[in-house]
């Protein structure tokens, strides 16, 4: 739920920013799918283990969903670095949104067949709504690319910034491996050659070239999964938990 949580979270910063109207309202309604889907996911997580909760009050009418989301420090966020890299320009945002919807997208196909079905349900309705994502950077990185030299600069300026996190992806965690093993869960490992398969086929209509594997490496061999993070988490999470932590308790 984290890489969806954030993810939204940037793309909303478009809002009032976006080059043209329509892409502030279609990168406004990818955010909405997302937090969609983190708001699931999220209340799943808080179902399988209440401990993972953060304590407000006992009278607190706070779901733990949104616990959740605006009471953890960033050190409790699992989500990839990806998601939280500032957005820079319009090509760096959908070069990103590309990225993640493609990964994101090969991972809810298989998700759909989960023995858990609350998270059968959620890849079920994510598949469609990822598959739009998906189409709509896509669209935007050949646009840009084969376009004039200017777009075509700062799309390869976003390949350059974005790629370097890529293989983070791709990284499964322990708990990861357990669920996959179940039949709960999914092997980020296993959907890398469908990544790649539709990433190198956008890339060569946009005609771009995509950048050496510079992975970024992880601290202590640990990266977003076990809670480490950029710098740029913080400054997100103090701006979109601000209301909630000022009024802990508050009923909208």
């Amino acid at each position: 739920g984290d890489d969806a949580l954030v993810s939204s979270q940037r793309l909303a910063e478009w809002s009032t920013r976006a080059p043209e109207l329509e892409e502030e309202v279609a990168l406004a309604n990818v955010g909405l799918d997302l937090i969609g889907q983190a708001r699931l996911l999220l209340a799943r997580a808080a179902a399988a283990d209440s401990t993972v909760v953060p304590f407000i009050s006992d009278t607190s009418p706070v779901p733990a969903e949104d616990a959740l989301a605006f009471f953890r420090d960033q050190f409790g966020f699992r989500n990839v670095r990806l998601v939280e890299l500032a957005n820079g320009d319009f090509a760096h945002t959908v070069v990103r949104l590309l990225v993640f919807s493609t990964w994101r997208l090969a991972l809810f196909d298989r998700l759909r067949t989960s023995r858990d079905p609350v998270l059968a349900a959620v890849a079920n309705k994510g598949v469609k709504e990822l598959t739009y994502h998906r189409d709509y950077a896509a669209r935007w990185v050949v646009t840009l690319g084969a376009g004039t030299a200017e777009s075509k600069r700062r799309t390869a300026d976003a390949l350059l910034e974005i790629f370097p996190f890529v293989d983070e992806l791709f990284v499964p965690t322990q708990d990861e491996l357990v669920l996959a093993e179940v039949g709960v869960g999914v092997d980020p490992r296993t959907v890398r050659p469908e990544f790649d398969a539709v990433l190198a086929q956008v890339l060569h209509a946009a005609e771009m070239e995509e950048p050496p594997s510079r992975f970024s490496g992880f601290v202590g061999g640990r990266g977003g999964r076990a809670g480490l993070h950029t710098g740029a988490l913080g400054l997100l999470l103090a701006e979109m938990q601000s209301v909630a932590r000022e009024h802990p308790e508050g009923v909208w």
